[in-house]
């Protein structure tokens, strides 16, 4: 176990199983000697969650619903009641109707536009507005993102747009909370074979292109996700805020695929 971040109290949110991102970082944090607590929304991933948080050492579970404002009041203030400070928050919460993840975007429905920005983006703001009291300064926020954000990926549709959001509202929040001493950052990992990626249309095609092409050939793994967001949220990265970091093999820098595969 290393040491980095020794003595930091985290709260991770958005671990669905052993193979989420944000289990990934939960891992990595923890073995760098992070204090955990996670959160979970209903029943049903509070019991894929507990065992998970329990092989970290962690029994600190808090079942938040982010499209809620009681039930985030609520969770914070069992932050609060428990802990003194927060060194830092893993927000890995996105969400768009599976259906409207296979067509047109232009087909994207009103409800599920609005369901998607409110989940995938303004979750966000929620969330920073409740951890600040608790953060001092050298405190993170960190969140996840896309490379369909600013390019356009089949079948990512509405949630393009949502992270498009997401990155925008990274920007501002770390404007707006960078006087306290906190860091507001995102994550974009390439494509992974995780629950929410399995929602996307194609998404075993996308993933077997990005390995095929990308310089390094092959994808991010939960390990080197993990160990960017350890740098992330340790004192190296006391001078990086508002910055989206990309996780991809080196996906991002091709203009056109591999010439092999052209």
């Amino acid at each position: 176990m290393g040491e980095l971040l020794k003595g930091k109290r985290g709260l991770v949110m958005g671990v669905a199983n052993d193979r989420s991102i944000a289990w990934g970082i939960a891992k990595a944090v923890a073995d760098q000697g992070a204090e955990l607590a996670f959160s979970y929304q209903g029943e049903a991933f509070g019991k894929r969650v507990a065992p998970l948080a329990q092989s970290l050492g962690s029994d600190f579970l808090l079942d938040m619903d982010v499209t809620d404002d009681a039930s985030l009041d609520a969770g914070f203030a069992a932050l609060a009641e428990r802990w003194d400070r927060l060194d830092f928050v893993i927000h890995a919460i996105a969400y768009s109707n599976k259906d409207e993840l296979t067509g047109r975007f232009v087909d994207t429905s009103r409800a599920n536009f609005k369901h998607s920005l409110d989940i995938s983006c303004y979750s966000l703001i929620e969330v920073s507005r409740r951890a600040m009291p608790l953060m001092v300064p050298g405190s993170t926020i960190l969140t996840l993102t896309y490379a369909g954000s600013n390019r356009v990926t089949p079948f990512y549709n509405v949630m393009g747009v949502a992270k498009a959001a997401l990155e925008s509202a990274v920007r501002y929040l770390a404007n707006d909370l960078g006087p306290d001493g906190i860091r507001v950052n995102a994550l974009s990992p390439g494509p992974m074979k995780t629950l929410a990626g399995a929602a996307i249309g194609g998404a075993r095609k996308t993933f077997r292109h990005t390995e095929a092409n990308a310089p390094l050939r092959a994808n991010a793994t939960l390990e080197a996700i993990g160990g960017t967001a350890v740098w992330l949220l340790s004192d190296w990265g006391a001078c990086t805020t508002g910055e989206v970091v990309t996780v991809d093999g080196g996906y991002h820098v091709l203009g056109m695929p591999q010439s092999e595969n052209l």
